[in-house]
């Protein structure tokens, strides 16, 4: 990795800036990496690399990364948002906001958004026939060639594992369904316009979105599997389940919103449902069987021995590397992106995670280093 890494609060204590500066080194496939703090109404960024091996500019905290299924904890924030809004109900059956003719399997039970959106649809990981059909671009993204079409007609055929509703499977197919579940109940408006009017806009978020494109202005990286290049991420046919690049400085944005929605920086009008979105989409749902983890609307919940929640879920392209969490009690969160794929030699994922439990856990002494630093 080129370039030294650069803090954005230089008073941050030295504990948090070695927490930090030691995430930079976490994804050695990379030649960019962003990491981002938010505690106790404060954030810090650190930064290191270029957006390319070769003829790269310097990262920053704006640089747009691949987020990939990190995407569905946007697409869970519209969800609830349009159910704030009286557009969708959360147990409303999925068919109801699919294309007229579309053959939603059932099984015991109706699909509703609500399984969609917690992996109890009974649906499998993937459509069926979408490895088959990517074959070819298996080492690269068989997602690519893969429409919406396509996923209308792979519903049509598919069986789901169980009952929905009575256990946890974790579904690309399903929440990219929700994706376009939503996108019917707002009038046929493509995924990308509609995340962008209903949540990134409000949020300013303004270098993120679902688009291969970034703004004007707006660097983003290129990705890379074992050292090789990668071609931007296509999902045409689940874009609610990873089609997202955003920057460090807007997914803190973003989870500053989950952590005071009171107080989140909405612009949009009206601002109200989006305020309700944003405390709906974080309220457990469900204990995940044989464990104590719980899920929220997309968000994986981990509770902790002093009774607080983490929240967390991470993500990961062919090219990138993604991980966001965070600790509503503890006013803290973190976020970390590289672009090189996870898998073995990554443990960026893991790593941010020890690191923000070793934050929460340390909290009062933290705390008290950042008042007197």
């Amino acid at each position: 990795m080129t370039g030294t890494p650069t803090a954005a609060r230089a008073g941050e204590p030295a504990p948090v800036r070695a927490a930090l500066e030691a995430l930079l080194s976490a994804a050695p496939g990379a030649s960019a990496v962003a990491v981002g703090l938010y505690r106790g109404g404060q954030r810090s960024f650190a930064v290191r690399g270029s957006t390319a091996f070769e003829g790269g500019v310097p990262v920053e905290p704006s640089t747009r990364f691949e987020i990939g299924s990190l995407t569905k904890t946007f697409t869970a924030l519209l969800f609830a948002e349009l159910a704030a809004r009286g557009d969708a109900g959360h147990h409303d059956p999925a068919a109801r906001f699919l294309p007229p003719g579309t053959r939603v399997p059932v099984r015991g039970t109706e699909i509703t958004l609500t399984h969609l959106a917690t992996h109890t649809s009974g649906l499998p990981r993937l459509p069926p026939g979408l490895l088959r059909s990517g074959a070819r671009r298996l080492l690269s993204n068989p997602y690519a060639a893969f429409t919406r079409a396509d996923v209308l007609r792979a519903l049509a055929r598919t069986r789901p594992r169980c009952r929905p509703g009575t256990r946890v499977h974790y579904s690309n197919f399903g929440v990219g369904l929700l994706g376009h579940a939503l996108c019917g109940a707002s009038g046929g408006l493509p995924y990308e316009d509609l995340l962008d009017c209903r949540i990134l806009r409000p949020l300013g978020l303004h270098d993120s979105g679902a688009s291969p494109d970034p703004p004007p202005g707006v660097a983003q990286v290129t990705g890379y599997w074992h050292g090789r290049p990668r071609p931007p991420f296509g999902i045409p046919g689940l874009p609610g389940a990873g089609a997202v690049r955003a920057s460090a400085r807007d997914l803190l944005t973003f989870i500053e919103a989950l952590l005071e929605p009171g107080t989140a920086a909405v612009t949009g009008v009206p601002s109200a449902p989006l305020r309700t979105a944003l405390e709906d989409v974080v309220r457990p749902r469900l204990v995940v069987p044989r464990g104590t983890a719980q899920l929220a609307l997309v968000w994986n919940i981990r509770p902790r021995p002093d009774g607080s929640r983490l929240y967390h879920h991470s993500g990961g392209t062919r090219g990138c590397t993604a991980f966001a969490g965070f600790s509503p009690r503890h006013d803290t969160a973190l976020v970390a992106l590289a672009n090189c794929a996870s898998g073995y030699g990554n443990p960026l994922v893991q790593r941010a995670y020890d690191t923000l439990t070793d934050l929460i856990r340390t909290s009062d002494t933290l705390t008290d280093l950042i008042r007197t630093g």
